[in-house]
């Protein structure tokens, strides 16, 4: 069961179009990735190809 995070301030700002976009600080404060391709995604999602991109320092 996924555990409820709070939104604080700095955790998403309003697109031109009016909709919610999710900053990296609540990703991170979330704890996993959605998988939905998210602008700010910090763990390297790509909705395109359905995977997780490494990090430059990951092996």
């Amino acid at each position: 069961m996924k555990k409820y995070t709070p939104i604080e301030e700095g955790d998403y700002y309003l697109t031109t179009e009016g909709y919610k976009c999710f900053t990296e600080q609540y990703h991170l404060k979330r704890g996993y990735c959605c998988e939905s391709g998210c602008r700010h995604c910090p763990y390297g999602f790509d909705k395109k190809t359905n995977s997780v991109k490494k990090s430059k320092g990951a092996k």
